[in-house]
């Protein structure tokens, strides 16, 4: 009997559980869900008699190797620093795993071993890295196989609130882990524009007049994530003059979150103590502490900006943090769990659209891809389904001996991107080709 192990049950572990327990029922397959928190993970496996729910700390040797040792397969949806943890566990006991996190430094330095022994560690397998490769890699191999030669690249994909859940000055509520929208950006930016090399740094990435059309919906303001180039010679488009990977959002979001980097509201120095602290006193530590007092006063106060902020609660006197000692993104990200959640019967939206201009038979042309997905509600988002339904498809394709490649990869290749997309297509995930 095949066993599959997750680890985490958080918001983006709904829909890929929901899926593992149709398919362990009807498979004779069992399922194992572990998290930190067991009565969250008890709650998402709702009692299904193949399934159980396990509390551990995961970083807890003794703890963890025992169920990665039990697995046939095992899927981890923790932080990422901690996935190493469970790779060096999925390495020593012959375990395939699938993540839907980048592959960082650590993980990579694994792939000789990870060959060596004939097993599969398939990384970037959600929404984004993950069903933007896919649907990207089928477009380009279709245009690929026509002969064309490409121009231009640029991918967008954005989590937003959908439009008849959008209630706040920010146009935007949490349907991911919060922490992760506070600290965005950090590192800034690179990609290529017109055959320039255009690198962009933290305070000047999010510019809301960066727009996309995007068909049915209007105009969208996007960032540009991280490290775009790195990706050219994966999709094979050296030849390309420009190539581009964003993320998508509201113009207002990124005018407001644009000065509230400017507010240092995102800096990660510890300087407040925050028991029993109000949002309204923290602001008023803060700005004095930065000398932004006149900054703030200056601000319009019928301004949209103004709104954003007496929504994070500028003038929020009862709200109190009680975090203890916490730096200004510490705070932003509570006040994003405060002020920016979803409601029980709020739907999120989940929107990619892929933009390729390539050359054929001497004629240039235009190709677009867009995908559109809403949530059914604050529990089954969009989100969770476009990150957990690629990774549950793919875990029950390998266990069918379906995908049998081996070694360190992200889903670019036809044998992994074809079936998981038709079946994706038969969830609503479909795209629309113009």
């Amino acid at each position: 009997m095949k066993h599959i192990l997750v680890f985490g049950a958080g918001k983006s572990a709904t829909c890929l559980i929901d899926y593992l327990k149709k398919e362990t029922a009807t498979h004779q397959w069992t399922l194992t869900v572990v998290d930190g928190n067991l009565e969250l993970a008890s709650s998402k496996i709702a009692g299904a008699p193949q399934a159980r729910a396990v509390s551990i700390n995961v970083e807890h040797d003794s703890a963890r190797t025992p169920l990665v040792q039990s697995a046939d397969i095992v899927i981890s949806l923790l932080p990422p620093a901690l996935h190493y943890l469970v790779a060096k566990d999925c390495l020593a006991l012959g375990k395939n795993l699938l993540t839907a996190s980048y592959v960082d430094d650590k993980i990579g330095a694994l792939k000789n071993e990870i060959a060596g022994k004939g097993l599969l560690f398939l990384c970037e397998m959600g929404l984004d890295p993950g069903i933007d490769h896919m649907s990207a890699m089928q477009l380009i191999a279709a245009i690929r196989a026509k002969g064309g030669n490409f121009q231009s690249f640029k991918s967008h994909c954005g989590g937003l609130v959908a439009p008849e859940s959008d209630d706040n000055p920010w146009h935007y509520k949490i349907s991911w882990n919060p922490r992760n929208v506070v600290m965005a950006g950090k590192a800034g930016a690179i990609y290529k524009d017109n055959n320039q090399t255009v690198e962009v740094d933290y305070h000047h990435l999010f510019n809301p007049e960066n727009k996309v059309e995007i068909p049915d919906l209007g105009p969208l303001a996007w960032y540009a994530n991280r490290d775009s180039l790195s990706y050219i010679p994966v999709y094979g488009l050296e030849s390309a003059t420009t190539f581009l990977r964003t993320t998508l959002r509201y113009p207002a979001f990124s005018s407001g979150w644009k000065q509230i980097i400017e507010l240092k509201l995102t800096d990660e120095t510890v300087q407040y103590n925050t028991d029993g602290l109000s949002l309204r006193d923290f602001y008023q530590q803060h700005f004095e502490k930065y000398a932004l007092k006149e900054t703030v006063a200056a601000i319009d106060p019928s301004s949209l900006f103004m709104q954003q902020l007496q929504y994070f609660g500028l003038e929020d006197n009862t709200t109190l943090i009680n975090k203890g000692q916490c730096s200004a993104a510490d705070v932003m990200q509570f006040v994003l769990e405060q002020k920016l959640v979803l409601k029980p019967q709020d739907k999120d939206m989940i929107v990619m659209l892929h933009e390729l201009e390539y050359e054929l038979n001497g004629s240039s042309h235009k190709a677009s891809s867009c995908l559109l997905v809403k949530g059914e509600d604050q529990l089954r988002t969009a989100m969770a389904k476009t990150v957990g339904l690629p990774l549950g498809i793919a875990a029950k394709l390998i266990l069918q001996g379906k995908i049998t490649l081996t070694g360190l990869h992200i889903p670019i290749l036809p044998e992994i991107y074809t079936p998981v997309l038709a079946e994706l297509e038969a969830h609503g995930v479909k795209f629309h080709e113009d």
